[in-house]
């Protein structure tokens, strides 16, 4: 009795250990693993680029590619509208640069059937250098953040639809509906909260946010762009399917390089965030007169 008792004791710190090696291994076996999130072009009017890192390409309409660490650029006298996989559209204004510091999704729910709330949690944080971007955004579940910079202003982003402008003169924002929150420089740790109808004027040289409503002849410009990025919304959707071995997605990153940069444990996906093109809602009715009712002359 007192020998198994005794062998019991022995055996038990070794047995504990066992679990504990064991137990980070079945966590990590039980996690879900992130998908690579993606954009896919809507619409290019002119000259416009994405840097993926790796090769600088020229956007063409229904192109995807991997969402983080791209870098979209659009020519002077020249647009574009993108669709990041969250739902969200963006409006691209002539000479503008956006970087897609990170863009990440958990994986799709299963079976959803509101395209217009985002299909997972994400997480979005773009640099505006330059130019100006519309956004348009599906209903954001809870736990998502969007996040915008500027040389001079972080922007918090609730709002449905947002316009925001970066120049040398500072980063303007605005509202067209909803709310959005923006900070200027380190001391301004809470941020001021600007609400439907109002911008935000952040200068260059430093000094306070300066709230206002928008200006009856600006609100059409301003209201031009979300509206493009909405248009830009309903071309697409996405949806996550089953990884298959050598499938590629054309002008992704990873079919260029191999490579896999959205987010360290997509390598290990066991699905895919793939673009699913929408056909126009209502297609036009094709009448055929027979010559029998047309009029005699």
């Amino acid at each position: 009795m007192f020998a198994k008792r005794n062998r019991l004791l022995i055996l038990l710190p070794a047995l504990i250990a066992g679990f504990a090696a064991l137990t980070p291994a079945s966590q990590a076996a039980g996690r879900k693993k992130n998908p690579t999130s993606k954009i896919f072009v809507a619409d290019v009017q002119g000259n416009a680029q994405i840097d993926t890192g790796i090769t600088i390409d020229e956007l063409t309409k229904k192109s995807v590619y991997t969402a983080q660490g791209t870098v979209i650029i659009t020519s002077a006298n020249s647009t574009n509208a993108m669709v990041f996989s969250n739902g969200t559209g963006i409006y691209f204004s002539p000479d503008t640069r956006l970087e897609v510091k990170k863009f990440v999704q958990e994986p799709f729910t299963p079976n959803r059937r509101d395209m217009e709330v985002e299909p997972s949690v994400s997480n979005t944080q773009n640099y505006l250098p330059r130019g100006t971007v519309g956004i348009c955004t599906s209903k954001m579940v809870a736990g998502s953040t969007m996040n915008y910079s500027t040389p001079n202003a972080n922007i918090r982003v609730r709002a449905r639809k947002v316009v925001i402008e970066s120049n040398d003169d500072g980063t303007v924002v605005s509202s067209i509906e909803g709310e959005v929150t923006v900070q200027s420089g380190d001391l301004d740790a809470g941020g001021q909260t600007i609400n439907e109808g109002q911008q935000a004027f952040i200068p260059a040289a430093g000094g306070p946010i300066q709230i206002t409503n928008i200006p009856d002849e600006k609100m059409a410009s301003l209201d031009d762009k979300v509206t493009m990025a909405c248009m830009a919304r309903k071309t697409v959707y996405f949806e996550a399917v089953e990884k298959r071995v050598g499938d590629g997605v054309a002008g992704s990153q990873e079919e260029i390089s191999g490579e896999i940069t959205a987010f360290d444990e997509a390598e290990d996906s066991p699905t895919e965030i793939v673009a699913v093109p929408t056909a126009p809602a209502n297609i036009p009715v094709q009448f055929t007169v027979s010559a029998a009712n047309l009029p005699s002359r």
